[in-house]
């Protein structure tokens, strides 16, 4: 849902909690339970009150990536 809004140009709002609830029919606790995880795990972010995908996660991935290939394997960080 995050990454269709947001490709369509009309992100999800922080205010349409309700709705969304509804659309997805959920309770509010479980709602914001996956929200939290989401927004924990870096997969989302709030900006400007949107729901937006977040690149931190892959980010972080990138980074455990470079760490692992020249820490534990030895490598050059050029040849990743």
């Amino acid at each position: 849902m995050v990454e269709e809004r947001q490709a369509a140009g009309n992100a999800i709002r922080t205010d349409e909690w309700k709705t969304i609830l509804e659309e997805l029919q959920i309770g509010r606790a479980s709602f914001y339970a996956m929200r939290n995880k989401l927004l924990g795990a870096g997969l989302i972010s709030i900006k400007n009150k949107e729901y937006r995908l977040s690149g931190q996660f892959s980010k972080d991935l990138i980074d455990m990536a470079r760490w692992w290939w020249t820490a534990i394997l030895n490598q050059s960080e050029e040849s990743l």
